[in-house]
C-alpha cells in the first residue's frame, strides 16, 4: 500500500499484502527526472540467500514495519545490518563501498490503540544505526 501511494497518491485499501511486485514510475525530484525500479517484497518470509539477492539489486532502502507488530519492528536491525554487509562487499562490482541511502518507516501511525511499538522505539534504533526515521500512516 505504501509503494501504491508513493506512485499513484492514492491510498489503496484492497491489495494482496503477499504480493511481491516490481514497480516502475518516473518523477522530477529536485527539478530532475529520477527513474524508479521499486520492488516491493511485502515482507514475505524468505531464506536469506534470496533476501541476500534483493538487497543487492536494491540501490536504495525502505526498511518498512508496523507499529501494531512488534516481529517487523525486531527484523529492521537485522535488515539494516545485512544492506551495510551486502553493500560494503568487494563482490558488488563497481568497487565501491559507498552505503546505500537506507530509511526506517514505521508505518500505521494512526492505528494508536493496537500500537506495539513506540516512537520512541524507532528513535532510538534510528539513532543507534545512524539511519533517518520517519513514522507515517
Amino acid at each position: 500500500a505504501l509503494t501504491v501511494r508513493f506512485i499513484t497518491r492514492r491510498f489503496i485499501g484492497d491489495y494482496d499484502p503477499t504480493l511481491e511486485m516490481i514497480y516502475r514510475h518516473v518523477a522530477v525530484i529536485d527539478g530532475e527526472m529520477v527513474h524508479f525500479e521499486i520492488l516491493d517484497t511485502a515482507g514475505q518470509e524468505e531464506d536469506s540467500l534470496q533476501i541476500e539477492e534483493k538487497i543487492k539489486w536494491g540501490d536504495g532502502f525502505a526498511v518498512v514495519y508496523s507499529v501494531t507488530d512488534r516481529c517487523s519492528f525486531d527484523e529492521v536491525m537485522r535488515l539494516c545490518f545485512l544492506i551495510n554487509h551486502l553493500h560494503a562487499s568487494p563482490k558488488r562490482g563497481g568497487g565501491s563501498a559507498e552505503q546505500p541511502p537506507v530509511v526506517i518507516v514505521g508505518n500505521k501511525k494512526d492505528l494508536q490503540f493496537d500500537r506495539m511499538v513506540s516512537t520512541e522505539d524507532g528513535e532510538n534504533l534510528s539513532k543507534a544505526l545512524k539511519i533517518p526515521f520517519y513514522e507515517i500512516s
